[in-house]
């Protein structure tokens, strides 16, 4: 079992894969959206959605993350861009809409904004790479009309980025 966690075989809701359980327990609190305060300010466990940014409790219904590859990249996806001018379709960004089989995740991808709400392009100078220097501009997240589905044992690391809202609808 990975992330140093011992399988408790009597909890069948664990997948015995740590990304696919920070998942999970992501898609359980979006799902909750309680007031109730946490102690630690960064885990991806931390509840209520909202706890990663203090200020906007009240307002988040959207725990955004990001998921490492095994090479410790960051794992991109494409999303229909609304600017049909431009290439900054690709994404690093993710919402959890649901899971299934144990270990499977719809994510719906979110595009990149930056503090004025414009486009940040992630890719590098010669479009094929994500420059990570460009991750830092980020300040902003959209709703794209782009899900994926993912098996996430494919994954070592997620990373939660923020609590927004995105005003999801149900």
């Amino acid at each position: 079992m990975g992330c140093g966690r011992v399988e408790d075989v009597t909890d069948v809701t664990r997948s015995g894969h740590c990304v696919c359980d920070v998942v999970r327990a992501i898609k359980d609190i979006q799902d909750q959206a309680t007031d109730d305060c946490a102690p630690c300010p960064t885990n991806c466990f931390l509840e209520p959605l909202g706890g990663l940014v203090s200020p906007a409790r009240h307002q988040a219904d959207t725990r955004v993350f990001m998921l490492l590859t095994k090479d410790g990249d960051p794992f991109k996806a494409f999303f229909r861009d609304r600017d049909r001018f431009d290439c900054d379709c690709i994404s690093v960004y993710f919402r959890v809409e649901d899971i299934f089989d144990g270990c499977c995740a719809t994510l719906r991808v979110l595009e990149p904004l930056n503090s004025t709400r414009g486009e940040v392009n992630l890719l590098s100078d010669c479009g094929t790479k994500i420059d990570l220097r460009k991750l830092c501009h980020v300040r902003n997240f959209a709703l794209t009309g782009s899900c994926i589905t993912v098996d996430l044992n494919c994954f070592c690391a997620i990373e939660c980025v923020a609590d927004v809202f995105l005003d999801v609808c149900d």
